[in-house]
């Protein structure tokens, strides 16, 4: 009788340990496997080196994406005076491409983008209406879209016409800027895309959305920063993520196009990058300058400075916080 009961509880003990392997087993395939989704779900950036309008229509294909509908290719006019913002010449190819509509917003500082009617003959002067249709997206009115991010602004504040297309191309020329330490694809898509009065907004991190204020209520820093992520998100979601990133990193001045009289570049042209996740883009594009082989004769130093002066990492790391993308990716060369 005890030989049988023990014969029992052995065979229990094998089957018990043999359930503990395999359970085991299954726990290390289950890690493997999260590790490999982890891996799989690294966003991809794209980059040429080369700086042309073929390059630019290359880079973009290389996304894989076709937008239908009607698209808006959002960029920078451009303050007059300045001379670093894209040049038509180099955007046609792509915005005739997708069959697009180069569309902006009126600033909320006081010069020629300031109001719709000289705005609209900065689009005639700089040459984007004589290459495609173009729109003042707050040309005639706002509207508020919601945002997932309700830290510092409870809603966004848009040029009412952004309601009118199905997709977007966010066409950034990423330099330096003299408030966020750096403008790409997220600024791009937040001031950018803002009307004069959303500026206002975000720039007070929700105090105020008068532009004709906008001065008298300037946020701390990392509020302002953290705004800018929230409406780059909000303006994503109502795209539900029909937005193509590009950003052209040539005349690295630090200084934004809004700036009439730009500092000249003191380091050379990078590229051209593009990817589907704006964080991603604007990471990978913040670490080829840090990462930059600086000589005295082409030095990334001055850029570098801007953007740590101004915190202007913080947005990368709010934006990925809020789930707008990931501050890790895969670089990958198209160049032959």
């Amino acid at each position: 009788m005890k030989i049988r009961i023990f014969s029992v509880f052995a065979l229990l003990l094998a089957l018990l340990s043999s359930c503990n392997a395999a359970s085991g087993e299954a726990k290390k395939d289950s890690v493997q496997n999260s590790e490999n989704m982890q891996v799989e779900k690294k966003p991809v950036v794209y980059m040429t080196k080369e700086i042309t309008p073929e390059s630019l229509v290359k880079i973009y294909e290389a996304l894989g994406v076709a937008p239908t509908g009607k698209v808006a290719v959002k960029i920078s006019t451009g303050e007059p005076g300045g001379h670093n913002f894209l040049q038509p010449s180099l955007i046609k190819g792509l915005v005739e491409k997708v069959n697009g509509t180069i569309v902006e917003c009126n600033t909320a500082y006081k010069g020629p983008r300031f109001e719709t009617e000289t705005h609209m003959k900065v689009f005639e002067d700089h040459g984007f209406a004589a290459i495609a249709p173009v729109d003042l997206l707050d040309g005639y009115g706002e509207v508020k879209i919601p945002v997932k991010d309700t830290t510092h602004i409870k809603y966004n504040i848009v040029g009412e016409n952004m309601l009118n297309y199905d997709w977007m191309v966010n066409l950034a020329h990423f330099k330096g800027h003299a408030m966020g330490g750096f403008g790409g694809v997220l600024k791009n898509q937040s001031i950018g895309v803002a009307s004069a009065n959303g500026k206002a907004y975000i720039h007070s991190a929700g105090a105020i959305e008068d532009k004709e204020l906008i001065w008298k209520h300037t946020a701390e820093q990392d509020k302002f920063i953290e705004a800018m992520a929230a409406a780059a998100q909000s303006v994503h979601d109502h795209f539900e993520g029909r937005v193509i990133y590009i950003n052209v990193m040539n005349n690295l001045s630090v200084d934004c196009d809004c700036d009439s009289s730009p500092a000249d570049p003191e380091m050379k042209d990078v590229g051209i990058l593009a990817s589907l996740d704006p964080v991603a883009l604007d990471q990978a594009c913040v670490d080829l300058v840090f990462n930059y082989p600086s000589t005295d004769e082409d030095n990334a130093a001055a850029l570098i400075e801007r953007i740590n002066s101004r915190h202007g990492v913080h947005i990368l790391e709010h934006a990925a916080k809020i789930g707008l993308g990931s501050r890790v990716y895969e670089l990958k060369s198209i160049d032959k």
